[in-house]
């Protein structure tokens, strides 16, 4: 009779369940097996930070603890002052634009005025000239002063 394969379940490193079989003494090689600790397979991913850190009581009297937390605070204080920083920015280059829009808002007005008293006298100059214009066909009877000595 064959012996059947014992389990002996076990987690690696990465927190993944890891299940050893013991197979019957012919020879065969063992393969582990792997299963996901949670049983719906579906765990978050444990970010590199996370791993392999064990969630035992932190010395806040500790030399390591107080060099971390200077370099958070640190960290924190310039994140801040960049967000500031790109805030201010951002606000400047607002004002900067309404300054601007206003300027260009102040030429269209102007152009448009300009435009409106050309157009006007360019009108009343095109008027002017039909009226002054005679009918093709109808020449008045002046004689040209250069032409009468000949």
């Amino acid at each position: 009779m064959s012996k059947t394969p014992q389990q002996n379940p076990g987690t690696d490193a990465s927190g993944v369940s890891v299940i050893h079989t013991q197979a019957h003494s012919s020879g065969l090689q063992q393969v582990p097996q792997l299963v996901p600790v949670s049983p719906g397979g579906g765990g978050k991913a444990v970010p590199p930070s996370k791993q392999g850190k064990k969630s035992s009581f932190v010395d806040r009297n500790s030399d390591e603890y107080r060099q971390r937390r200077e370099r958070n605070n640190m960290a924190v204080k310039k994140s801040r002052l960049k967000s500031k920083q790109k805030a201010q920015d951002t606000l400047q280059r607002v004002n900067q634009l309404k300054e601007e829009n206003e300027r260009l808002e102040a030429k269209i007005k102007l152009l448009t005025k300009e435009l409106s008293v050309l157009k006007d006298l360019f009108l009343e100059h095109a008027h002017n000239f039909a009226d002054n214009v005679q009918p093709v066909g109808t020449e008045s009877t002046t004689t040209n002063p250069e032409n009468s000595g000949q």
